[in-house]
């Protein structure tokens, strides 16, 4: 991140979202009267692969109505090739199997991209989660009936985050990272920060609190 921010290096923070319109992005109506609306059973589907340069906050994207595989990864790589020529590029991504087999590792390869893979279950390492929930989020206010609207919504909220919401991005997405290397095992199934554990006593039924 450091290097990102001085300049002689990038950056860039990688995953996909699956938004499902008549899913997850439904309106509310407010009143006394039960009221039925007729949606979308789901299967409408737009899949967006991006990387977010951690600098700049702009956002390089590959999407479909489909499915995301190791050959759009590959897509994307391609373009993060050509957009970033003659820098050291570092792509953050998590252990998804279309994105850690032989063909994204030998292209990455080929391409000189750096691939950094994150420790397992660690979305709270990967910055570009953010992101989705700043689109779904915008996504929510508004009910969607054209898939064609759905698409270009989210293909502008994705295109924004260096432009007009530079600010709101840079407030998500910046050095501040949640981490766990602190924590110290009170029992079992309980972890505490190290500077909270001379604080922390267990009752007798084992429920354990912090004073």
């Amino acid at each position: 991140m450091e290097r990102a921010k001085q300049g002689s290096a990038t950056v860039l923070f990688v995953d996909a979202s699956h938004f499902v319109m008549g899913n997850d992005f439904l309106g509310c109506i407010y009143g006394k009267v039960r009221r039925f609306i007729k949606t979308y059973s789901g299967r409408m589907r737009y899949n967006v692969l991006g990387a977010i340069d951690f600098a700049s906050k702009k956002v390089t994207v590959v999407t479909n109505d489909t499915y995301i595989n190791a050959i759009e990864v590959g897509n994307l790589l391609k373009k993060v090739a050509i957009e970033y020529a003659g820098k050291a590029i570092y792509m953050v991504l998590d252990n998804a199997t279309y994105q850690k087999c032989a063909y994204v590792k030998d292209l990455a390869l080929q391409l000189g991209i750096n691939l950094v893979y994150l420790p397992t279950y660690s979305p709270n390492l990967n910055l570009i989660e953010r992101l989705w929930k700043f689109v779904k989020f915008r996504l929510r206010i508004k009910y969607y009936d054209n898939f064609e609207v759905f698409k270009k919504t989210i293909d502008s909220l994705v295109n924004s985050t260096d432009k007009e919401n530079r600010i709101a991005i840079d407030k998500l997405i910046n050095k501040k990272v949640q981490l766990f290397d602190d924590l110290v095992s009170v029992n079992k199934n309980t972890f505490v920060h190290n500077d909270l554990s001379s604080n922390v006593c267990s009752s007798a039924n084992g429920v354990v609190s912090a004073a």
